[in-house]
C-alpha cells in the first residue's frame, strides 16, 4: 500500500513537471506569437470581448441586426453578422446581408470625381456652370471642390416638406424643391452637409463622363474592385434573396445552389409608440451620389482598404485632397470633406449616417502604426456608432486607439474641435436644448493660477429641475450626482474628448435599474456629446 501511494505521488509530481516543462515551451512560443500586438488572438478592450460588447450595445438600443467587418491592413480578418436582419422572417444578418450605407455613398462619389479629375476632364476648381448648363444662376459659380467640401451653402432637399426617401425622384425634381432658398452662407465661408451638394456633384460625373453616375461608379470601383456585394438601389432587384421565407424555414438552397449563404437585403426600423417598426426602403433615386448604395460590411471593407493607396486614386496630392481638413477661403478650417470626419488622433477619419430604417459607420485608423478599420452597419435607424467602434478598434492596441477613460463607468466620445471650442459648442447646444447651464469650471486655467500645469480641462453643469427632482423623490441620495456634468478634457496624444457618467451604472448603483428617465438621460447626453463634437 505504501509502495502504491509512493507511485501516485511521483505520478503526480512528474505529471506538475510535465506541466511545467509545457508551461516552458509555451513562454518560448510566446517570444514567437503575438502578444498584445498585430495579429493577438486575445482580442478584447477593458475586459469585454467585440461580441460582448456588441451584445450589450445591441440590447441597450433595441437592434434587431448588424454586421460587423474589422480591416487589419491588407487583410479583412474579422466579419461577423448579429442578429435578424428581418424580424417578421427571421432571417439572419449574415457575412453577405446587403445594407444600405447611408452617408458613406459620399466616399464612391468623392472617388468617382477625383478620378476623372486625374485623367484631366474634370476640373475640380471649376464653377459647376461650366459642366451643368440648367443649374439655377444663384449656384452656378459655386466650383466642384466646393460641393465636395459642402462649402457651398446649398440648401439640402431632404429638409424640404414632403420629400419621401422611399420615393422616386429625377435630379430635376429634388434641385426645384430648394432651388429659391437663398445661400445659408457664402460659398467657401463655411461648412454644412446637403445631400444636394452631392446629387449635383454625381450629375457632373455623368455630364464630363458621358455615361450615367452608376455605371461609372460600377465600372471603375465596383467591379475593378471585384465587390460582388455592393449595388445601386436600382440594380437590387438582380439579387437572389429568399426574403420571405414560407413558416420561416428557407428552402430554396436546398434546389438551387445560388441560394447558399445568399446576399439578402435588410428591412429597417424605426422605434414608434416603443416598438420596432418597418421602414419603407431606400429608393436610390431619392439621394442620388449622397446615400444611393447597399453593400455587405465586407464589401465596404475592402473597398476602404483600396482608398490606402494608388488603387482608385493614383496620386498622394489627389488622395490628400479628400482625405483631409476642409481649409476654407476665410482661413477657417474645417475637420470635415465629403462626408468624411476627422480627429486629432494621428491618421484618424470616419464616415457615417443614416439611411431609412439603417446606421451606417467606417473608421479608418490609417496611421502605419495602426491600419485598423472598423465598419457597421445596422437596421435600426438613427443610432450613433462612433463609440461602439471606437472601443471595437481599441480591442486591436487599447493603448494606441483606447478612450483612456473607464469605458464601464464614463461614455466617451472624441471631438474634432479644441477643448474651448468643443465646450463652446456644447454649451449653445445645451441651451438650445432649454436645459439650464448653473456653472463651468476650467481646471486647466485653475492649474496654472496656482502655479501648475494642465492638459486643457473643462466642465460644464446643468440640468432640468424637474428631472432632477423625480429622481430625488425615488431616491433622495442621488442628489449628490446632480446637477449633471459632462468633462471636455485633451490627453497626452492631443485628443479632445467628452465625457459624462453612464446612466445605468447610476441606476445601478442607486437601485433605479430600467428607469425610462434614467434611459432618457442617457440618449440627451449622448446626443449632446455627438452634435458638440462633430463637424457635421
Amino acid at each position: 500500500m505504501k509502495k502504491s501511494l509512493l507511485f501516485i505521488v511521483v505520478l503526480l509530481m512528474s505529471g506538475t513537471m510535465l506541466a511545467q516543462n509545457g508551461g516552458t515551451k509555451m513562454k518560448k512560443y510566446a517570444n514567437q506569437l503575438p502578444n498584445g500586438s498585430r495579429g493577438d488572438v486575445q482580442v478584447a478592450y477593458q475586459g469585454k470581448s467585440i461580441d460582448q460588447m456588441i451584445y450589450e450595445f445591441m440590447e441597450e438600443k433595441g437592434i434587431p441586426g448588424m454586421t460587423l467587418a474589422i480591416v487589419q491592413a491588407p487583410y479583412i480578418p474579422r466579419v461577423v453578422g448579429y442578429g435578424l436582419t428581418d424580424i417578421e422572417n427571421e432571417n439572419l444578418a449574415s457575412v453577405k446581408t446587403l445594407w444600405p450605407i447611408g452617408p458613406i455613398s459620399q466616399g464612391f462619389a468623392a472617388v468617382a470625381a477625383m478620378q476623372l479629375y486625374e485623367k484631366g476632364k474634370l476640373d475640380i476648381y471649376m464653377p459647376i456652370g461650366k459642366y451643368l448648363k440648367d443649374v439655377p444662376a444663384l449656384w452656378k459659380d459655386v466650383t466642384v471642390f466646393e460641393l465636395m467640401q459642402h462649402s457651398t451653402g446649398i440648401a439640402d432637399y431632404r429638409d424640404q416638406k414632403g420629400f419621401d426617401a422611399s420615393k422616386p425622384y429625377t435630379p430635376e425634381q429634388l434641385i426645384a424643391t430648394v432651388e429659391a432658398i437663398p445661400l445659408a452662407f457664402e460659398p467657401g465661408t463655411d461648412v454644412k452637409q446637403s445631400a444636394t451638394n452631392f446629387l449635383l456633384l454625381a450629375s457632373i460625373v455623368e455630364a464630363v463622363a458621358k455615361m450615367p453616375y452608376k455605371d461609372f461608379v460600377k465600372k471603375n470601383q465596383i467591379d475593378y474592385l471585384g465587390l460582388t456585394e455592393t449595388y445601386f438601389g436600382e440594380d437590387l432587384p438582380k439579387v437572389k434573396q429568399e426574403k420571405v421565407a414560407v413558416g420561416n424555414v428557407h428552402e430554396l438552397f436546398k434546389h438551387d445552389k445560388d441560394y447558399i449563404d445568399a446576399a439578402e437585403t435588410s428591412t429597417g426600423y424605426q422605434e414608434k409608440d416603443g416598438k420596432l417598426t418597418a421602414v419603407a426602403p431606400l429608393n436610390g433615386s431619392a439621394m442620388k451620389g449622397f446615400s444611393d448604395i447597399w453593400a455587405s460590411a465586407e464589401n465596404v471593407s475592402h473597398w476602404d482598404i483600396a482608398l490606402a493607396g494608388s488603387v482608385l486614386i493614383a496620386k498622394p496630392e489627389n488622395r490628400a485632397l479628400i482625405y483631409a481638413p476642409t481649409k476654407l477661403v476665410n482661413g477657417k478650417v474645417v475637420p470635415a470633406m465629403a462626408g468624411w470626419q476627422f480627429y486629432n488622433h494621428k491618421g484618424l477619419m470616419d464616415i457615417k449616417g443614416n439611411a431609412p430604417g439603417h446606421s451606417a459607420f467606417l473608421s479608418r485608423f490609417t496611421d502605419a502604426s495602426e491600419l485598423v478599420c472598423v465598419t457597421l452597419l445596422a437596421n435600426k435607424e438613427g443610432v450613433d456608432l462612433t463609440n461602439l467602434a471606437r472601443r471595437i478598434a481599441a480591442s486591436f492596441d487599447g493603448d494606441k486607439m483606447g478612450t483612456g477613460a473607464n469605458d464601464g463607468l464614463l461614455y466617451t466620445y472624441e471631438s474634432q474641435f479644441s477643448v474651448p471650442e468643443t465646450m463652446a459648442r456644447l454649451e449653445k447646444n445645451i441651451k438650445a436644448a432649454g436645459i439650464p447651464v448653473f456653472a463651468k469650471f476650467d481646471h486647466g486655467k485653475n492649474a496654472e493660477e496656482v502655479g501648475l500645469e494642465l492638459r486643457p480641462n473643462q466642465v460644464i453643469v446643468f440640468g432640468s429641475p424637474k428631472v432632477g427632482t423625480k429622481l430625488m423623490q425615488d431616491n433622495p441620495s442621488i442628489s449628490i450626482e446632480l446637477p449633471l456634468k459632462i468633462s471636455v478634457w485633451e490627453d497626452k496624444n492631443g485628443s479632445v474628448w467628452l465625457t459624462f457618467p453612464q446612466m445605468a451604472q447610476l441606476g445601478t448603483d442607486y437601485n433605479m435599474q430600467g428607469s425610462p428617465v434614467i434611459e432618457n438621460m442617457q440618449g440627451l447626453l449622448e446626443k449632446l456629446v455627438v452634435k458638440s463634437g462633430s463637424a457635421y
